[in-house]
């Protein structure tokens, strides 16, 4: 069985943002991954999209995709949220955008679940670049009702002083609810990191991918 591959893409490979010209970002997804792609409408909610096809189920309103196909790019945009990668030994694999209403709802347990539906045994994940704590202000009511349901380990400090959401720590806790205790942070704030397109620091309206698939 061919292993999984995961990429996050950066700005200089393009905005792929699924709010422009689509033959534009068509030409653009196939310069990084020359495959189908299944990418979402995403809402911020906790739905899963099954991919029983290359392609299949592409530009429906979800926040998670998984497949155990090989052949099937599963994608998702981010400029802040989190993007994780789940794998697992049996190919089975999954993309997640967890931004903090979906994490809150459960997007990425429920990613997990359906991977195991599909015949993953242990998952791993890999979370990819997203705002950190340093730089992600953040409400005291919906600090509160995330750090209810994951415990206080989910709250961060600013650069100057204020209260904030620690994004990785939150993603961490949800994916330990699921089982999974492999996680993969390559440690990048896109805020910081002008490598990387962030709507929070800079107002940009571009999107980087994370993809991830198995070879045909």
């Amino acid at each position: 069985m061919s292993p999984a591959q995961v990429r996050f893409t950066a700005a200089a490979d393009g905005d792929l943002s699924i709010l422009q010209d689509p033959t534009v970002v068509a030409a653009r997804r196939r310069v990084v991954v020359d495959l189908p792609w299944t990418w979402l409408r995403q809402v911020h909610g906790a739905d899963v999209v099954l991919v029983g096809s290359p392609g299949d189920g592409a530009g429906r309103e979800a926040d998670a995709a998984v497949t155990a196909q090989p052949g099937a790019v599963l994608a998702v945009q981010t400029a802040d949220c989190a993007p994780v990668a789940l794998v697992s030994p049996e190919g089975v694999v999954g993309a997640v955008h967890a931004g903090w209403r979906g994490v809150h709802q459960g997007v990425l347990q429920a990613a997990v679940e359906a991977m195991h539906d599909l015949g993953a045994t242990d998952v791993a994940a890999t979370l990819g670049p997203c705002i950190h704590a340093e730089c992600y202000e953040f409400g005291a009511d919906d600090l509160a009702l995330l750090a209810g349901r994951f415990g206080d380990g989910v709250r961060g400090i600013t650069k100057g002083g204020t209260p904030a959401l620690d994004v990785p720590a939150a993603v961490r806790a949800a994916l330990a609810e699921a089982g999974v205790d492999q996680v993969d942070d390559v440690d990048v704030c896109t805020a910081c990191d002008t490598r990387y397109f962030s709507h929070r620091a800079r107002g940009d309206t571009g999107r980087q991918a994370l993809l991830v698939w198995r070879d045909p």
